[in-house]
């Protein structure tokens, strides 16, 4: 039999969609596991930590956009917390 590649935050394709609330006692049981304070951690702080992670490596501000799901390239802007006039600028350089 194959060994399971299931992590906390990544389930195989035979699993059920993983529901907001699993997903946060999830997050909170690994947090709570590290020794880290779990008032400075969870699951909002990680989404953006990914984003910005992934803004950073790329400079792909519409990428970030979508994945975010994002209607507005602004309110990725504000969210990523990133100059303005340079997250357009890298946004209007960047093909998908």
């Amino acid at each position: 039999m194959a060994r399971s590649t299931t992590t906390p935050f990544r389930r195989n394709n035979r699993a059920k969609h993983l529901g907001t609330r699993q997903y946060a006692r999830l997050v909170d049981e690994w947090v709570t596991s590290t020794g880290a304070r779990r008032e400075d951690y969870g699951t909002h702080s990680l989404r953006r930590t990914k984003a910005l992670i992934i803004y950073k490596a790329t400079g792909n501000l519409r990428a970030v956009q979508i994945l975010l799901r994002h209607t507005k390239i602004e309110s990725t802007v504000r969210y990523l917390g990133v100059d303005v006039e340079d997250a357009l600028t890298l946004a209007e350089h960047t093909e998908l």
